[in-house]
């Protein structure tokens, strides 16, 4: 029996009538999940009565799995308006690193971002990961200006309806408008732990919660930790209406309200 999802507000959240998002977790570098999980939301979209149809990646799709400078191309190429990439995390790292910043260039290579200078041919073996100079130097080298002006453009948020779609999260007792891009982008707690009403329920990523989806009163997390679990996930709204997709051998839908 698939799991309900009742959020504790007065009415459930809706998108727009006529309105249905597909909201994509953290990629990754994993490109072969991005297409088996699209597979998948072609043949639900395929079974639902026609109407605009939105695709949404909640950020993240570099670093730590082996298709990053695939992945970068095949999204900055489509000419989709209905296909929108927000900034993650990882993004913002690499652009920071390409603008010469020391600190982040130290942290980006201990989270995943020497996966994404392999996708670019970088012998990595032979990189100091403790050499800034050397890091900044080769991420000016290898990435692109089309794919770096590319990231540099990506909004960091959508909001549709009573929906907020963000890679990492809000502040809490923050307006939405007023929340702070590095919030936008890297906040866990005490966002993840809050219950509180934050106007909009908030559709994110960035923190990986592997049993699947997780659906809270105020928020959906879809980040389920696709480069090291093989699952890849999304919600589907519409209306009032949630359900849920995802790549692996279990892979079916579950309504969720």
């Amino acid at each position: 029996m698939p799991r309900l999802f009742r959020p504790k507000r007065a009415t459930k959240p809706r998108l727009p009538a006529g309105e249905r998002i597909y909201a994509i977790g953290d990629v990754h570098g994993r490109l072969d999940l991005l297409y088996a999980l699209l597979t998948r939301i072609s043949a639900d979209v395929a079974a639902r009565p026609a109407m605009r149809t939105r695709y949404v990646i909640l950020g993240d799709i570099i670093d730590r799995g082996p298709k990053s400078r695939d992945l970068m191309e095949l999204l900055a190429g489509l000419d989709m308006p209905n296909f929108l990439v927000l900034k993650g995390n990882h993004e913002a790292a690499l652009l920071d690193v390409r603008h010469g910043d020391h600190d982040a260039a130290r942290l980006w290579v201990t989270f995943g971002g020497l996966a994404t200078l392999a996708s670019f041919g970088v012998d990595i073996a032979a990189l100091d990961p403790d050499d800034s100079d050397a890091i900044i130097a080769t991420v000016r080298r290898v990435i692109p200006d089309s794919l770096a002006q590319w990231l540099e453009a990506l909004p960091v948020s959508l909001t549709v309806g009573d929906y907020f779609f963000v890679h990492a999260g809000v502040r809490p007792g923050v307006p939405i408008a007023r929340q702070s891009e590095d919030d936008l982008l890297w906040i866990r707690d005490p966002f993840l732990s809050s219950t509180a009403d934050h106007g909009l329920m908030i559709v994110h990523g960035h923190s990986i919660h592997q049993a699947g989806i997780d659906f809270a009163a105020n928020r959906i997390g879809v980040d389920t930790g696709a480069y090291r679990t093989g699952r890849l996930s999304a919600v589907g709204l519409e209306g009032d209406q949630v359900w849920s997709l995802h790549t692996g051998d279990d892979a079916g839908g579950e309504r969720h309200g």
